[in-house]
């Protein structure tokens, strides 16, 4: 079947989601393309000042769940949508309003609030959305989307900084409406059913092995976000265009990767693709924090730039721990709270980390922030292996009748 054809027989619903998807996928691909060396140029930081800046920047991860709670009466479309609108909002702020530092930090405390609500959110809309049996097929499918989102983005940035003249404030402006855009395709979608919870705030003992997986994807997550680009724009001296071409080709990689991920969990099972998304993540990190040390220095930025989209393309893999999140929940009620809990606790330990990190780059060098990667690997790959599925989830999973 034909690509236009699969889109025509999509149901409405899907349709609107993915194209909100689309259209928040480029917005911020082309925010996060330009954000490292706005940085640099605009306030010229340091390591540590880069990685002090984490702390506004997922404070809002830490306060997603509370946030959440107190916007209980949001069907998770609603929900969707206002973190849309505040990601707009805070994106405009950063880039028009402040002269200073300190109101740069405030502007994108507001965009990262956006940022950090739509996560949870987003899986649980995607596993709405799916099929029974075909969730990770589904998530791969949405992801997918994503990635081909961020290569028009990316692939706008390196034409507009290389052709245009672009500056940074236009490319702020672009994922602003983007963003626009996003939010009022959510908005056109149906109201979800909402349920008063009881349990925001509160964290279930079944779920502790869910909740270890967070704080490892956090720590994991914060050395790729914060210190891989800042490895690339700094010690390599890299422009705002190369940032933006290895997101196009990660791109270009998740389109084709992330399908596959996702019928690779329902095949084989969240734990062994983890496990192994553990040991590929201690190989990247060995070879980021050693590349510029072992070989010539173009050898080493062409293999410091694969380690990258390599990374990149591993962080599909949390759509496995929604999953099994999804499959070991007591009740259905339960799922969009964890995840928004595991949120919250990622954040915990992903700000920790960079500070962390900045530290460790300060004193010792960068290349022993990858090393510190290593370590959270190796417990990933213990955590992973004391996954179980509960029989009748696993089951249910593997009878599922195909989808579209």
């Amino acid at each position: 079947m034909t690509v236009p054809a699969r889109v025509t027989r999509m149901p409405r619903e899907l349709k609107l989601f993915a194209g909100a998807s689309l259209a928040m996928g480029a917005a911020y691909s082309m925010f996060d393309a330009t954000f490292n060396n706005f940085l640099d140029e605009r306030y010229q930081l340091t390591g540590f000042q880069r990685s002090f800046l984490e702390l506004p920047r997922e404070l809002p991860g830490f306060l997603v769940v509370f946030v959440s709670a107190l916007l209980w009466f949001l069907c998770s479309r609603r929900l969707g949508a206002l973190a849309l609108a505040l990601g707009m909002i805070g994106t405009l702020l950063v880039g028009f309003v402040p002269s200073n530092y300190a109101g740069m930090i405030l502007c994108l405390f507001v965009l990262s609030l956006g940022q950090h609500l739509f996560m949870p959110v987003s899986s649980t809309i995607g596993m709405e959305l799916a099929r029974e049996g075909q969730t990770g097929r589904r998530l791969g499918q949405l992801n997918a989307i994503r990635n081909f989102a961020t290569i028009l983005g990316s692939f706008v940035v390196f034409l507009g900084f290389r052709f245009l003249g672009f500056t940074f404030r236009h490319t702020f402006t672009l994922t602003a409406i983007g963003l626009a855009v996003g939010m009022i395709l959510m908005l056109a979608m149906k109201r979800s059913e909402v349920k008063r919870p009881g349990h925001f705030l509160s964290l279930h003992r079944e779920y502790r092995l869910y909740y270890v997986l967070n704080i490892l994807s956090g720590s994991r997550k914060q050395i790729f976000i914060t210190f891989a680009p800042w490895v690339i724009v700094t010690v390599f001296k890299q422009p705002t265009q190369t940032i933006a071409t290895l997101l196009t080709i990660g791109g270009v990689i998740g389109i084709l990767f992330q399908p596959l991920l996702g019928r690779a969990i329902d095949r084989y099972g969240e734990r062994r693709v983890l496990r192994i998304e553990a040991f590929l993540l201690a190989f990247v990190c060995l070879g980021y924090g050693l590349a510029k040390f072992l070989f010539p220095p173009r050898t080493a930025f062409l293999l410091t730039c694969a380690f990258y989209l390599m990374d990149q393309a591993l962080f599909a893999v949390n759509m496995a721990r929604s999953m099994y999140m999804k499959k070991i929940a007591l009740d259905p009620s339960h799922v969009q709270p964890a995840l928004t809990a595991g949120v919250t606790i990622d954040h915990v330990f992903s700000i920790s980390v960079a500070l962390m990190g900045g530290v460790i780059w300060k004193a010792f060098g960068f290349q022993y922030v990858f090393f510190l990667g290593i370590v959270i690997a190796a417990l990933n790959f213990v955590a992973a292996g004391r996954m179980r599925i509960p029989r009748s989830a696993s089951s249910g999973e593997a009878q599922g009748s195909p989808s579209g």
